[in-house]
């Protein structure tokens, strides 16, 4: 275990120090506070560049300032609001860590077998996110009763920094505890009160998975002035909910694991174990370890994209695949990435976008066809769509939905609306990335 050094009284003149839950200092030193909750007790992990750990209970920077860790008597450290090492555990091998969490993962929560290979290198890749510019979420979704929250405490009691809140939590306190802390946010019930696109929560999970990305929210300082302020909430994110998100372009950023679709396994204990809280601590110290001994030399690895997989997926998921040394899990990980992506075009293909676009590509297959009125696609949009939204829409409905949703261009000619065949490609990518082929189209 690295020495414990006092803290001698701070120099005379000097400011008052700034309490730090974690910092990287420019010359890649990083730091970490350290909760020993027995001996009621904080202090701060100093990894240096080249390798060497100590425990100090305060340090001094060339600028004078001076660090300390977050009082012990904090209510969010006290109470386990937000989780942290107790010490720098013996890093061993990678392999051997990998293992060691699968295995407390496998113990406590029934996963799928590749959510938890999924699961397992989130938690390690949770400690090592800000070597990232993107990264993706993951999510347990699922009805009442069927393992959400224990999946949550189970892989949140792991990660790095975990802040665990609700989704009927005041928001105010996530917004400030995301931009002091960092770390993962663990999100219960993420579908209690926000579902629109605009809801508070929604913009952290919306601009929270992009470095760079802040919200913006209005304060107001001590002299009643105006003064709006960023918050920063880039980092990973466990959430559990029951339904799914309306905003799509949300949907993609999450890995997403079905619960309740088996019966749970018969060795999953129904109560929360005591020696969960103890074997979680003793994995987070060896999570440090390794966080001081890997941050420095890991980093998006563009060789790790899945091939035929769209970009986004890639995204959300480059980060992880890029800590995974396995080929064979990768491997794995990419299969089941292609079976999402695989879900997510079926679930397209049956929506009225869907039905829009396989209308066009209808009238564009007539050879006779320089251009397809809006009066014909609405036509056979009807014909596919009426029956689900109960009438018939109207050709300035379907030239706004052409326009709006679709961004299509739209031109008058001869007294009528209609689409030139030079949007035909814009056409054909849309239908691509709806789940659509020529094949699927009834080109009659």
């Amino acid at each position: 275990m690295p020495d414990t050094d006092g803290m001698p009284s701070p120099p005379k003149g000097q400011s008052a120090p700034t309490p730090i839950i974690s910092r990287c200092l420019p010359d890649g030193t990083l730091i970490e506070t350290l909760y020993d909750a027995e001996a009621t007790t904080t202090s701060l992990a100093v990894s240096s560049p080249d390798g060497q750990v100590v425990i100090a209970s305060f340090l001094d920077l060339p600028t004078g300032e001076r660090l300390i860790p977050y009082a012990p008597t904090n209510n969010l450290i006290a109470s386990g609001c937000v989780l942290l090492p107790s010490d720098v555990g013996d890093l061993g091998d990678k392999a051997e860590l990998v293992e060691a969490v699968r295995a407390f993962l496998h113990r406590y929560v029934d996963l799928s077998p590749a959510f938890e290979e999924i699961a397992t290198h989130y938690v390690l890749l949770t400690w090592v996110y800000d070597a990232f510019n993107e990264l993706g979420y993951l999510r347990f979704r699922g009805d009442y009763g069927t393992g959400k929250t224990r999946a949550l405490l189970a892989v949140g009691s792991l990660c790095y920094k975990p802040f665990f809140a609700s989704g009927a939590s005041t928001v105010s306190p996530i917004f400030h505890v995301l931009d002091a802390f960092g770390g993962t946010l663990v999100l219960d019930e993420a579908d209690l009160r926000f579902s629109d696109a605009t809801a508070d929560l929604t913009k952290i999970l919306n601009n929270g998975n992009v470095k760079g990305l802040p919200v913006l929210r209005t304060m107001i300082n001590r002299h009643r002035e105006l003064n709006p302020t960023a918050f920063k909430v880039f980092g990973p994110k466990l959430i559990a909910m029951r339904e799914r998100f309306t905003d799509r372009a949300l949907e993609s950023r999450f890995l997403t694991e079905e619960t309740g679709g088996r019966p749970l396994r018969a060795d999953i204990p129904i109560h929360t174990p005591e020696d969960l809280k103890a074997e979680a601590l003793a994995l987070r110290n060896k999570l440090l370890a390794w966080r001081f001994a890997a941050r420095h030399t890991v980093g998006p690895d563009p060789s790790r994209l899945v091939i035929g997989v769209e970009p986004r997926l890639n995204q959300t998921a480059l980060a992880l695949l890029s800590i995974i040394d396995d080929e064979a899990v990768r491997g794995r990980i990419g299969q089941a990435l292609a079976g999402e992506e695989a879900r997510v075009l079926q679930e397209r293909a049956t929506t009225l976008e869907a039905a829009m676009l396989a209308g066009l590509l209808e009238a564009f297959a007539m050879p006779q066809n320089a251009h397809v009125t809006v009066s014909d696609a609405a036509q056979r949009f009807n014909q596919r769509a009426c029956s689900d939204l109960g009438k018939p829409m109207t050709n300035k409905w379907v030239g706004g939905f052409l326009r709006n949703r679709l961004r299509l261009a739209t031109m008058k000619t001869g007294g009528i609306y209609v689409l030139q065949r030079t949007e035909l490609p814009k056409i054909e990518t849309l239908a691509s990335r709806y789940g659509l082929t020529t094949n699927e189209v009834n080109l009659t």
